[in-house]
């Protein structure tokens, strides 16, 4: 019979890297709920069509979509913001505002996998939905730049950046599609310089043109080094205002305590159409080839496209494929604990024993010890050859004869020393030997 293989782009994730990952997890968890953000989870698929709203038909090239036995048209998930802002219309417009959720979810894309991307991946990201106040951006960058830390990464940063600037840079130049300047742009860490600068000639910039692209996208640093010459180069009232809430969102973040780990870096578009003002993205420096370890920004019309009462919103996702082997490659998720801290083995097939056995287990675990007991009829050599490969510290062995005295047999695995104790003080034992 023919093998079967996983799908391409998917993985199968083992019980050392499912802890891993739930280690992360938590950590993350942790932290958003600390801000006071409330855990959803909408459907594993929509309506095709909530995707095509957000982005326009091309988007379905990316998408796992498929007609259901109904002839409905469906897609996974791409991403959790345009699930989460259909439930906030369906539900919760009336809602006390702001709606603060978090998320934790896998997603789907039809992407050549490469480096940290996959075609199935999990993403941990918030939506903040009912305030249009700098105060808002800075909580979920803050928040953004906490969930990080909270995992034990330090070295990163989390760039920061302006669509309103851009639309007001593509009107100086004169550029009708000023979407598809922002997706160039947006693909410029991707590309050599030369091969930026024939995409800009190719879009139908001018050599000024290209120019003034080249040194926007250079306008990027410490925020007290970056904002001065954004002001020198933007002069609209709109552009002004842009910066002057800029300048207020760094403030708030230096009160926060994050503006380490803030930078200003203008030519920073994001891929999603979606944006309307503030955007960001975090980058940790690394050897494995992997960019940004996630982002967001504000979305203020995002609502609205989707039949909702005009509403502003942010929000960020968290890359958990881009992050999770960069804390591994500088060591910083814990080496996971997947053996039992006691092993239980009745010697022999009678009934008592095997009863006393489950008894001594389920009293150990009820104590908070992670227990575990001969399921496969091994004899004791090779039961005991077996926690050793486990590296299972302590064994507990439960003979007739012990038993009839109300008796049972610890075993160090590490000395080789045993010790005959009480039945009913076993878990006491053990407890102290484990130091709980």
């Amino acid at each position: 019979m023919k093998r079967l293989e996983k799908v391409k782009g998917t993985r199968d994730l083992l019980p050392e890297e499912m802890a891993k990952r739930r280690w992360v997890f938590e950590r993350i968890r942790e932290v958003f709920e600390r801000y006071n953000f409330h855990e959803v989870l909408t459907p594993t698929f929509e309506y095709t069509e909530l995707f095509k709203l957000r982005s326009g038909e091309e988007v379905v090239e990316q998408l796992y979509a498929f007609d259901d036995k109904g002839g409905r048209n469906l897609s996974l998930r791409p991403d959790m913001t345009s699930s989460v802002a259909r439930l906030y219309v369906n539900s919760f417009q009336n809602a006390p505002k702001p709606v603060k959720w978090y998320y934790i979810a896998n997603m789907f894309r039809y992407e050549e996998p490469q480096s940290g991307r996959f075609r199935e991946f999990w993403q941990a990201g918030v939506e903040l939905i009912g305030s249009d106040k700098v105060e808002a951006d800075a909580e979920v960058i803050a928040l953004f730049v906490e969930s990080y830390l909270a995992t034990g990464l330090e070295d990163f940063t989390v760039n920061i950046g302006d669509r309103v600037l851009l639309d007001e840079f593509a009107k100086m130049l004169g550029v009708e599609d000023d979407i598809g300047l922002m997706r160039l742009i947006d693909k410029k860490d991707k590309m050599s310089r030369e091969d930026f600068v024939g995409a800009l000639r190719e879009f139908g910039l001018s050599d000024g043109g290209v120019e003034k692209v080249l040194a926007l996208v250079g306008i990027k640093g410490l925020p007290d080094e970056v904002l001065p010459k954004a002001e020198e180069l933007f002069t609209s009232d709109e552009a002004k205002a842009e910066i002057k809430r800029l300048y207020e969102l760094v403030d708030l973040l230096d009160a926060y305590g994050v503006s380490k780990w803030i930078r200003i870096d203008l030519g920073i578009a994001r891929g999603f159409d979606y944006y309307t003002s503030l955007v960001f993205e975090a980058i940790a420096p690394n050897d494995l080839g992997i960019g940004s370890i996630g982002g967001g920004g504000r979305y203020d019309n995002l609502i609205e496209v989707f039949g909702g009462k005009p509403t502003p919103a942010t929000g960020f996702a968290i890359g958990i494929e881009r992050l999770i082997p960069i804390l591994e490659w500088k060591g910083l998720i814990p080496e996971p604990k997947l053996r039992p801290e006691v092993y239980v083995v009745p010697i022999g097939k009678e009934g008592e024993v095997r009863k006393a056995a489950v008894e001594v287990v389920s009293a150990l675990r009820e104590a908070g010890v992670r227990g575990d007991i001969e399921l496969t009829g091994r004899k004791v050599g090779k039961a005991l050859d077996y926690a050793d490969r486990l590296k299972v510290p302590y064994v507990v062995l439960i003979g007739k004869r012990d038993l009839a005295e109300g008796k049972v047999t610890i075993r160090d695995m590490e000395t080789g020393e045993q010790k005959t104790v009480e039945k009913e003080s076993a878990v006491e034992e053990i407890l102290r030997l484990l130091g709980l």
